[in-house]
Formats: C-alpha cells, sequence, structure tokens
C-alpha cells in the first residue's frame, strides 16, 4: 500500500518562502516518477514540477521557474518543494503524486499518477 503524506504548508505574506516534503512509503520508488501538482478553487488541478527519483531530472510550470525547486532525499523516501518568492496567485492546495515505471521522463499530465496524497493548503497573503 503506497501513502504519499504532504506537510509543509500554510499562510505566509507574498515574497515569502515554504518548504513542502511528501513522504513516500509502501514501495521502493527507485522506479518512480514524482510530481507536485495545485488546485485553486474553481479550478482544474495543475502541474507545477516533476522529478524522476532514479536520475532527478526536473521539470518545472514556466510560472514557478526559478521560484520554485524540487528534489528528492532517497534516504528519507521524501520529495520537497522550496518556493520562493511566493506570489497570491500561489495560492492553492498542493498535491504530491507517485507513478511507478521506469524512466528518465518527468510526468507533466496529472492523470498519469497513480497515487495521490491528501494535499496541503498554501495560502499567500498580498
Amino acid at each position: 500500500q503506497v501513502h504519499l503524506v504532504e506537510s509543509g504548508g500554510g499562510l505566509v505574506q507574498a515574497g515569502g518562502s515554504l518548504r513542502l516534503s511528501c513522504a513516500a512509503s509502501g514501495r521502493t520508488f527507485s522506479k518512480a516518477v514524482m510530481g507536485w501538482f495545485r488546485q485553486a478553487p474553481g479550478k482544474e488541478r495543475e502541474f507545477v514540477s516533476s522529478i524522476t527519483w532514479n536520475n532527478g531530472n526536473t521539470d518545472y510550470k514556466d510560472s514557478v521557474k526559478g521560484r520554485f525547486t524540487i528534489s528528492r532525499d532517497k534516504e528519507k523516501n521524501t520529495v520537497y518543494l522550496q518556493m520562493n518568492s511566493l506570489k497570491p496567485e500561489d495560492t492553492a492546495v498542493y498535491y504530491c503524486a507517485a507513478k511507478f515505471m521506469l524512466t528518465i521522463a518527468t510526468i507533466l499530465d496529472p492523470s498519469r499518477y497513480d497515487y495521490w496524497g491528501q494535499g496541503t493548503q498554501v495560502t499567500v497573503s498580498s
């Protein structure tokens, strides 16, 4: 049974930083692609960032490039999303997702992911 547990969300002023964590368990993640997605009220879930577990290839939504950094700690089975220079439009529930497949390519399409966490709220005030 795969479990993904996000943490690290909260309320921050514009320009501030947060680091989200996604603790993964229940399976070997060496052949997995991990993703961060977000969903604001009244909007569809959208891709934020992705990383391949084995070789660390990364990808980002254009609007977060240069501000967000995704990383993984193989020892702790945890994926992180460091978010700097936060803007009010970054406000959303952020979800961690996992897709088990051997690949060096990141995955941007949320429908391709098999497992999801419960989400963590990020609110950026202006």
